[in-house]
């Protein structure tokens, strides 16, 4: 029986194992390979953690130190397999291991953990990666057009000839489409054919049209919106809500940055850091709207930072694909697989976009602009008259500013207790200030419990109410409507008496601004059935009356609104509150609109409550920065003293009586100060938040911490001395040391022109990206595009003068089984145009196309039921344009994510909720049935035959060649010609005339040949 026994013992206790005897290479490895790698291997690393590299497994990950050597106790990794903690247990899928390996493991780590290197794998550091070093220009194999030099030397080697021009009428249309994504008038085609015919230097001729396309606004449409696809734009907040948000501003930016041929260098610097930049200006601090494009989720009950970080991840994934070319979100949460990034260089990356406020900025047109201009200047000019004409107004305001020294009264911040309900979230401040995020319901009744932290009562008189601007507000508040306004419907506070919650009676409130009485809410305010709604805004006293059909309201109108305000409540009786009393202060909210899913909101956004033992207090007629002036005027810099002071006065003149002239003529001049509109763009915090590495991506578990830095495998390290800013970030993007930024953007034109890029994995040049098709002419396009001062037109230039570009795209058999995507380009590109140039060629040949340039998105006829319960989570304002704007190009067709307008959907147009650098390209019987029958196109149809009419002049033969000549650029072949005057034939002989006159069923058929939507 003894000898069992021992046996026994022996296989169980770690103790009677030696630990010298355990061979890592024969007892413990083979553990790891069979129950550890498939999780913390080569394939995968859960938890940060790898066990078949030595330095890796030493190391540790997520929860530790998982093996010190000579305590096991002390080892993570025999926490797991011994199961104590049933949640942590390792293996987590399978068996669990034996008693007789976790005493293997036991006594290997006791004895010190002997790991041969040998019996580590080895990590590739994959830095010599041909996407990681810097393009070189190779020198060009011929004397010709440098694209057609690589192009031809490729082609010969693989025993071909390029094909030979294309027809002029084909050229022309091609270039059109390309360069403008609209088709030529049959006008243009003749005259370029005529000009190529007679004249002597036709590639002259051929550049000047080249010129003139490129020197055309509707090119920046066009090429505006392969940017827009990279920077996820979209004009809907996304998520469940889908709420619209306003940022077309940053939309005509793109398109005018491409008219402007912005180098492009510039172009990725504003939109990273404009805001950054010297005296930035309107459109630089616009451009940042391109991080801004992310979802933003305010469904009731989410934390808003857990959606910020859900944001962040998503600019960091667009800068990966959109300038980088690599896929740097896979590091989010571990090492890349594939590519040498840590995951700590990509919180490094992180840290330069982590300091940032989220503004929705006032934003004004051109014309806004210059009318702001006017009508402040006329103010200054005012102002001036008023102190030329009296030359005592210094010592006149020294006397004022002594007087308003004496009128300030010590107030108590008060702090709360839990949030209060309502939805919103209530983020505390440091400065005792109360910042309402997340979703904003129309209506809300906040109650928060003041936190007793006096040992001794205190008495409380009044109550004062500071609404405050914040930049995370529109508008920068300070309140949480489309304009930053707010509307407090009644302000009310209750204490603990004898055991109950007694309301408290106010007999006074003041306040530095108030609207006049009965004041018509905001038409976004109002109920549903808004001739029916009685609430009204006005002044403060509003807020004290008991009546929920009145506010106090706090809109000063254009260019004055967005600015802090004061009230002060003054109670019936003073109170004392003691250690056991329950002091409950009330902000009833109950002036939004009838849909909170539509921006309806008029909440408070950002405001502080504090308390004062006295009763004769009023509110602080002074703005904040008048009064920080008037407390602080010895003190300013001469600077800040002579803006401030010009504040000053502008205040002060109002207390004037004998001024009241001017004061009224400067009133009129403040009533055409432009409205304005919102735009979401960026701005550097005061105050830098802490980035640290997290855990497998989770905001919740923050690792170490870390600083701003850039991933050393991309051999363009960080100038010294450089700053953790957005803006040393943009310049070390943008360097021309850079090795995948150029490339990936002159791939992406390459793309848009041939259908497939010299790379076909336009997000990823990374390792496990493709191959370049032609690697020296990469290189070489992105050098040149770099030494030519990042000219995007130049680029174009280039591409389209091109023998390559300018091929017949005429195919045979051969060549399509030896290319069949055209890789080795042996003829010209042939495919299907993008979804917008299906929709403007409509929109163009019919006659229909309105070309205004830029302004607000528009909302063209599509499906009620999309924007209504069950298709919307909840009723949205879909309004179809009833003039002209409905027919504006597709660029400015508002993008609604969670209902995707259906037209540009059917032709693969992205949705924008994430960064898209590579559309796919169906073709499908939907997309038929979508041009025959959509509301827009049948009007083309119409319209198109209405022109076709005109053009026939009672011969429906000429109408039908003019038509065909629209849509395809070309004359009809007489089989043509001669099918679709038979259907005109028939058709007219139909019973269904009268429905479907002849031409337009002929209209139709022409909007829908494989010809009218192919490049070819």
């Amino acid at each position: 029986m003894r000898t069992p026994f021992f046996s026994m013992l022996a296989f169980s206790s770690p103790m009677l194992l030696s630990a010298a005897s355990v061979d890592f290479v024969k007892e413990v490895q083979p553990i790891f390979a069979e129950h550890c790698y498939s999780c913390h291997g080569s394939n995968k690393q859960e938890a940060a953690f790898r066990l078949d590299h030595k330095p890796s497994a030493l190391k540790g990950g997520d929860f530790g130190l998982a093996i010190k050597p000579g305590h096991s106790a002390d080892s993570v990794l025999v926490h797991a397999i011994e199961g104590k903690n049933p949640k942590m247990r390792m293996p987590r899928r399978g068996d669990p291991l034996t008693a007789q390996q976790v005493a293997t493991i036991k006594a290997w780590i006791d004895g010190g953990a002997e790991w041969p290197d040998s019996a580590s794998v080895s990590l590739e550091t994959k830095v010599d990666h041909w996407a990681f070093k810097s393009p070189v220009k190779a020198a060009l194999p011929s004397s010709e057009h440098p694209i057609d030099a690589f192009i031809h030397q490729r082609l010969s080697r693989e025993g071909l000839k390029p094909a030979s021009q294309a027809a002029p009428e084909t050229l022309i249309r091609r270039l059109y489409l390309d360069l403008l994504g609209l088709p030529p008038s049959p006008e243009e085609v003749s005259a370029f054919v005529k000009e190529m015919q007679v004249s002597s230097d036709k590639q002259a001729a051929y550049k000047r049209r080249v010129d003139k396309l490129l020197a055309s606004p509707h090119y920046g449409e066009r090429w505006g919106r392969h940017w827009l696809d990279a920077a996820r734009y979209a004009d809907s907040n996304g998520y469940e809500k889908d709420p619209m948000r306003f940022i077309w501003f940053y939309r005509d930016w793109v398109i005018s940055a491409f008219n402007r041929d912005l180098p492009y260098d510039q172009f990725i610097i504003d939109q990273i850091a404009g805001d950054q930049l010297p005296k930035a200006t309107q459109d630089q601090i616009v451009a940042t709207g391109f991080l801004r494009n992310s979802m933003i989720n305010e469904e009731g009950g989410v934390d808003p930072e857990q959606f910020r970080m859900e944001a962040m991840f998503d600019r960091m994934d667009t800068i990966g694909k959109s300038i980088l070319g690599l896929t740097i979100g896979c590091t989010q949460c571990h090492n890349h697989k594939y590519d040498p990034i840590s995951q700590e260089e990509y919180y490094q990356m992180f840290a330069f976009l982590n300091n940032d406020n989220e503004p929705w900025r006032v934003v004004y047109t051109a014309a806004e602009q210059m009318q702001r201009s006017r009508v402040l200047q006329g103010i200054q000019e005012l102002e001036n008259q008023l102190q030329h004409e009296n030359p005592d107004w210094p010592q006149r305001m020294d006397a004022w500013v002594a007087q308003m020294k004496g009128n300030q009264r010590k107030w108590t911040t008060l702090k709360f207790e839990d949030d209060p309900a309502g939805g919103e979230k209530a983020l505390r401040q440091k400065d005792g200030s109360i910042l309402a995020q997340g979703y904003a319901p129309t209506k809300s009744h906040v109650k928060f419990v003041v936190k007793q932290e006096r040992v001794e009562p205190f008495k409380v008189a009044a109550f004062r109410l500071e609404l405050m601007n914040d930049p995370n507000l529109p508008a920068y508040g300070p309140g949480r409507s489309q304009k930053g306004l707010a509307a407090l419907t009644e302000f009310t506070a209750e204490m603990m008496v004898n055991g109950k919650l007694t309301p408290l009676k106010f007999v006074r409130a003041s306040a530095d601004f108030g609207e006049p009485e009965n004041t018509p809410l905001a038409a976004y305010a109002r109920e549903k059935e808004g001739a029916k709604d009685q609430r009204v805004t006005g002044p403060v006293s509003y807020a004290i009356d008991g009546n929920e059909k009145t506010a106090w309201g706090i809109d000063a109108g254009p260019g004055l609104r967005n600015v802090p305000r004061k009230a002060v409540f003054v109670l019936e009786k003073p109170i004392e509150v003691g250690a056991d009393s329950q002091l409950t202060v009330g902000l009833s909210m109950k002036h939004g609109g009838w849909n909170s899913d539509d921006l309806q909101t008029m909440n408070l956004g950002r405001y502080r409550i504090s308390v004062s033992e006295r009763a004769d207090v009023e509110a602080d007629p002074l703005p904040a920065a008048v009064r920080q002036w008037v407390e602080k005027r010895d003190g300013l810099a001469m600077t800040q003293a002579d803006a401030r002071q010009r504040q000053a006065f502008s205040y002060f003149r109002t207390t004037i009586p004998e001024w009241k002239p001017i004061n009224d003529q400067i009133e009129a001049l403040w009533k055409q100060h432009p409205e304005g509109t919102t735009t979401l763009t960026l701005d550097a915090r005061a105050e830098p938040r802490m980035t640290h590495l997290l855990k497998r991506g989770d905001f919740l578990k923050p690792g170490d911490r870390v600083n701003a830095g850039v991933p050393a495998m991309l051999n363009n390290p960080l100038p010294k001395g450089a700053d953790g800013s957005r803006l040393t970030f943009a310049k070390w993007l943008v360097s021309k040391q850079a090795p995948t930024t150029a490339r990936a953007f002159v791939n992406r034109v390459w793309q848009a022109y041939f259908g497939t890029g010299l790379v076909d994995t336009p997000e990823d040049f990374g390792i496990q990206g493709s191959k370049p098709s032609h690697p020296e002419l990469l290189d070489w396009l992105a050098r040149e595009f770099m030494d030519q001062g990042w000219s995007v037109k130049e680029l174009h230039r280039l591409i389209v003068t091109s023998a390559t570009y300018q091929q017949d795209s005429k195919i045979t058999p051969a060549l399509l089984e030896k290319d069949p995507y055209n890789r080795l380009l042996a003829r010209g590109p042939r495919f299907r145009v993008e979804g917008e140039v299906v929709r403007d060629i409509q929109l163009s040949v019919s006659g229909l196309l309105n070309d205004q340039l830029g302004g607000r998105s528009v909302m063209p006829p599509a499906p009620a039921y999309m924007f209504e319960k069950p298709a919307s989570y909840a009723p949205f304002p879909w309004k179809v344009e009833d003039d002209g704007q409905k027919y504006r190009r597709s660029v400015y067709v508002f993008r609604r994510r969670s209902t995707p307008y259906p037209f540009l959907t059917t032709f693969d147009v992205p949705n924008g909720e994430t960064a898209c650098v590579r559309r796919a390209r169906s073709n499908t019987p939907l997309q038929a049935l979508m041009t025959l029958n959509e509301t827009l196109s049948m009007e083309a149809a119409r319209s198109l035959a209405s022109r076709m009419e005109q053009a026939g002049k009672g011969d429906p033969a000429q109408a039908i060649v003019h038509g065909f000549e629209l849509c395809t650029a070309r004359q009809p072949t007489a089989k043509e010609a001669a099918l679709l005057l038979d259907l005109f034939k028939r058709q007219g002989q139909s019973t269904a005339a009268e429905d479907a006159p002849p031409l337009v069923v002929v209209a139709r058929v022409l909007l829908n040949l494989d010809e009218t939507i192919t490049k070819e």
